[in-house]
């Protein structure tokens, strides 16, 4: 489980795409179900619809800001 609760994407917060685990996307379809690191340093977004998970977007060399879920 990642520990990552929201990341948002772009060099000004305040008009960057902001993703956030639990929010639907995708015209309600999918759920976000959790957004992890990988090795290089890059992010990526996973999502889910019933029971099957996806890799739904990565993100390498942008602007981020992470937001950690400090209840777990």
């Amino acid at each position: 489980m990642s520990y990552i609760r929201k990341i948002s994407i772009g060099g000004n917060y305040k008009d960057a795409m902001h993703y956030v685990v639990g929010n639907s996307v995708m015209d309600g379809s999918y759920t976000i179900y959790e957004i992890s690191q990988d090795q290089e340093g890059g992010y990526s977004v996973w999502i889910k619809k019933s029971q099957e998970v996806t890799k739904w977007k990565d993100f390498k060399n942008i602007p981020v800001t992470i937001e950690y879920n400090i209840d777990i």
